[in-house]
This record gives C-alpha cells, structure tokens and sequence, in this order.
C-alpha cells in the first residue's frame, strides 16, 4: 500500500493499520500499527529546528516509562540523507524490547521516525521497519 496524504509519501504492508491522529504541534504525524502489537511512526516538524533536540526528547520520555533502558546513539545514511538517533532496549510487561528513533532533515521539515516492538516480533518487522524508513526517505527533499 502508499501513504500519500499530509505532505508524506512512504509505502507499508496492506495488513497495518493506518491512525493519522492529531498532528498536535507538528505538520504531520501517522503511525502504522503491525498486526501483533508493534509500531512504526513518523512526524513531520517545521524546518529550521534541531533535530536531536527531538530525538532526545523521546529519550527522556523512555527513560521516564521504563527503568531498565539501555540506549545507544545510532547514525546511518540513507538516499544521502544523514539519520540520527537512538536504539533502545528495555523490558515490558516481562517481555525484552526494542525501540529506534532517528531524525532526518530537509529543507522543508524534519522528520521524527520512531519504532518499537516486542523482541521475537522484532526480528520478524524490522526488515519491514527499514523499507518503510527507507521508502520514506527517498521522496524527501535533498538534504
């Protein structure tokens, strides 16, 4: 399936649920949800801010909800456009987890891309997770 609707364009499995809740403060926000639980979320913010300054507010939020959390500093390249964030680990409800948030920026906006699932899902979604990314990122604007 293609997402084309709020200035985002990315494709996902046809078997995710799609939410487009409340932008809030932000351009644009959707998060799929997987069939078994996990997620994969992106939000579109107005240009000319920082972009770590969101990812570490999702930092501080996990931090806040789990106890437990290891976190990492993650950057990768993708379609020329630099992705920085954090991984995570944690525990939920008994069961181990894992997280990511990564910021991309382009002229027009940054984008907050967040995801997380329980880790035997994990392994399954995360192939799935890096396409959406992945899908997302090549119709940005050039960095």
């Amino acid at each position: 399936m293609r997402f084309e609707r709020l200035g985002l364009q990315f494709d996902y499995p046809e078997n995710w649920v799609v939410d487009t809740g409340d932008g809030g403060d932000r351009l644009a926000a959707v998060t799929l949800s997987t069939p078994e639980g996990g997620f994969w979320s992106v939000s579109a913010h107005a240009p000319g801010g920082d972009p770590d300054q969101l990812a570490t507010a999702v930092v501080r939020q996990m931090q806040h909800e789990y106890q437990d959390l290891d976190i990492a500093r993650a950057t990768e390249t993708l379609a020329g456009h630099a992705l920085e964030g954090y991984d995570f680990n944690f525990y939920c409800l008994d069961l181990t987890n894992t997280a990511m948030v990564r910021t991309v920026s382009t002229t027009n906006s940054i984008h907050l891309i967040f995801c997380q699932a329980e880790d035997r899902e994990w392994e399954r979604v995360e192939p799935i997770f890096a396409a959406i990314t992945a899908s997302l990122v090549r119709r940005l604007a050039p960095p």
